[in-house]
């Protein structure tokens, strides 16, 4: 509870949590923050305070908003509208027996009051940081001697909060609001800037050079692998791993390299057609046929191999790293999805211009453009797409910000194979955003998400319409890959150390696990219902191993 004392001309407010609140004649003291609200109105009867006390504090005074920008390096007074606010803050307590402090919090929209998605939160001048997940929530680990760094909340399209990180306090949630450029304003700043989603597209294109990385790095990250049907988790990976990279007009395929250094989970409950699993690793991989495969025919051991073989060609980080869906990165590579022939699968609108950490970026729509996309699958008929989603480039430098990008079903053989294998006309939902680190672009965070084809058996006797609908719930599946790049390292003394070593990109191996390693990494927080997703799954493997 709240408790507020008024005084003719001064307003003291005490926090302990966050709430809206009357004022009232009454007072206590809490330990956390103190606020002082000076107004030239002696009345402020029926006023009603909504605060975050972290980069802003919001003031709600005779129903009139009023966003007050808090000073982020001490408590100083800053005046809107005749309203003075003064923000006093507690320091952080730093464990000297421990090298990192954990931070965490949620990020809403303050206009909607709902959780901010994929905001990023990192800490100024760094490679360190996270995102937020689907319920706005974030953890994020910072060494000690980060202590007086400045941390950095953002999200395209809203405004930044910043704070020092030894005055940061978790108590109350952060709230960013809306904030979007003059797309007029913007485009009648010169004439020599091009106007069209499909100039913009091209010149960013065409700055890559400059924007994108032009020497050899080493990231360092947090996958999590799950695959589900519509009801349940039913196989769930989590990795920190590696990823070299010795630029981006370098071939993928020979200098750019994945390893797992830990596993923190690895569950897998999946149902599988081991036979039509089976059956095609032969016909890629033997010369031998099998006309008709009976179980009987097949050692366990094969099955297991063939297992394996299917989950690396259809979900192994190559995918992501090596192969079209790397859009930016693997631009120079022949049959690029945004190579020299982009305008025939692709065309581009200029929806409008937004702001991201007090940058101008442009909001560009992807459309379907004359020709099909393809991508090229070896053994898997993936062709015949159209591609939508949004491409977001900074105004100032044309800087690749974020992509989302699908590719859904358009020939008529690619509808009716999707439709029939997996209930779904989308067959590929990407999303990679890039964090600006020495004025280059970085992967920051991957989402790929595909249908997968596990279980093919169909009831032999006649369903109700209710059994038909649980039957497809289980039936069909698909997979979610998610990478949050935590820490970027361009010393080449470090890069050449890491080269010496074994390098396996094999997610699927088990590996042991290290809880002292997993203590002090960066992770990806799971929602509410990903946590009791991993908690029903968990449950189920324990039972299924005992």
């Amino acid at each position: 509870m709240n408790y507020i004392k008024k005084i003719p001309g001064i307003l003291f407010i005490f926090f302990t949590t966050f709430s809206f609140a009357q004022v009232e004649t009454k007072e206590t003291v809490a330990d956390s923050v103190k606020v002082q609200i000076e107004s030239k109105e002696n009345n402020i009867d029926s006023t009603k305070i909504k605060a975050t006390l972290k980069d802003k504090v919001i003031d709600k005074i005779k129903d009139e908003t009023k966003i007050v920008e808090k000073a982020n390096d001490s408590a100083d007074v800053k005046i809107i509208d005749s309203v003075k606010v003064a923000v006093v803050p507690k320091k952080v307590v730093v464990d000297p027996s421990k090298d990192k402090i954990e931070l965490k919090n949620t990020v809403i929209d303050f206009s909607k009051d709902q959780p901010i998605e994929s905001a990023s939160v990192y800490v100024k001048n760094t490679t360190i940081g996270t995102i937020t997940n689907a319920d706005g929530n974030f953890a994020i680990q910072i060494p000690n001697e980060n202590i007086k760094d400045t941390l950095v909340i953002s999200s395209i399209g809203y405004s930044t909060y910043k704070i020092p990180i030894e005055y940061y306090d978790a108590e109350l949630p952060i709230y960013l609001d809306e904030e979007v450029a003059s797309l007029d304003e913007v485009i009648l700043v010169g004439t020599v800037r091009p106007k069209t989603g499909n100039d913009i597209v091209l010149k960013a294109l065409e700055e890559m050079p400059e924007t994108m990385p032009d020497s050899s790095y080493l990231q360092k990250g947090f996958l999590r692998h799950k695959e589900r049907n519509k009801r349940e988790f039913k196989w769930l990976i989590e990795s920190a791993i590696s990823v070299y990279d010795s630029g981006y007009t370098s071939s993928s395929k020979n200098n750019l390299k994945i390893n797992v250094d830990q596993q923190r989970k690895s569950y897998d409950l999946r149902d599988v057609d081991s036979l039509l699993t089976f059956s095609s690793y032969v016909n890629q991989n033997s010369r031998k046929k099998y006309p008709k495969i009976r179980r009987s025919q097949v050692e366990t051991s094969s099955l297991i191999k063939a297992i394996k073989w299917n989950d690396n060609r259809v979900n192994g980080l190559q995918n992501i790293f090596h192969g079209k869906l790397n859009v930016f990165r693997n631009t120079k590579h022949k049959k690029a999805l945004f190579g020299d022939d982009i305008l025939d699968k692709h065309q581009f609108e200029l929806d409008t211009v937004l702001v991201d950490n007090e940058r101008k970026l442009y909001k560009i729509r992807i459309k379907e453009g004359a020709n099909f996309v393809g991508l090229d699958t070896k053994g898997i008929f993936n062709e015949g797409y159209e591609a939508r989603g949004w491409i977001y480039i900074y105004w100032d430098n044309y800087a690749f910000k974020k992509i989302e990008y699908e590719l859904v079903a358009a020939s008529e053989a690619q509808k009716t194979r999707s439709k029939s294998l997996f209930d779904t006309q989308i067959n590929h939902k990407l999303v990679i955003t890039y964090k600006e680190y020495k004025g280059r672009m970085y992967p920051n965070y991957i989402y790929y998400e595909t249908p997968k084809l596990v279980n093919v058996g169909r009831a032999k006797k006649k369903l109700t319409e209710e059994e038909a609908l649980n039957e497809a719930d289980k039936r069909y599946y698909y997979t979610v890959q998610e990478i949050l790049f935590s820490e970027i390292i361009l010393d080449k003394e470090m890069i050449s150390k890491s080269l010496k070593n074994k390098w396996d990109m094999d997610i699927f191996s088990p590996k042991k696990y290290d809880k002292e390693f997993w203590e002090n990494y960066n992770i990806l927080l799971e929602s509410e219902e990903e946590q009791e997703l991993i908690q029903d799954l968990s449950r189920k493997a324990t039972l299924f191993k005992g």
